[in-house]
C-alpha cells in the first residue's frame, strides 16, 4: 500500500452523493477509497491521452507502453486529439 496523504478539495455536490452511494452499495470501503480509485482512473486516462497525443504528433519513439495505452484509449478521445491537430482519422468498426 502506498503512502496516503490528506487533501482538501471542493467537489460538486452530485459527486459527493455518488461517492456516498458507491460506498453504501459496497463498491468502495470508504469515501476516501472511492475518490482515490477515481484519481487513479483519471491518471491512467491522462497517460493514455498523452500517449495518443505523442502518436498523433508523430513524435518518436513510440514505446510499447504507448501502444498499450493508445489501444486502451477511448476512440472518441483520440478523435478529439486528432481533430485538434487538423488530422482526419477513420475508425473501422469490426
Amino acid at each position: 500500500m502506498s503512502e496516503k496523504r490528506r487533501v482538501s478539495a471542493s467537489v460538486d455536490a452530485e459527486m459527493i452523493e455518488a461517492g456516498h452511494q458507491a460506498v453504501a452499495a459496497g463498491f468502495a470501503e470508504t469515501m476516501s477509497a472511492w475518490v482515490n480509485a477515481a484519481l487513479h482512473r483519471q491518471s491512467e486516462h491522462d497517460a493514455r491521452l498523452r500517449a495518443a497525443d505523442r502518436f498523433l504528433a508523430g513524435r518518436v519513439p513510440i514505446t510499447s507502453r504507448d501502444d498499450d495505452q493508445i489501444l486502451t484509449s477511448d476512440p472518441h478521445d483520440i478523435l478529439v486529439l486528432a481533430r485538434a491537430r487538423g488530422l482526419f482519422i477513420e475508425i473501422e468498426r469490426v
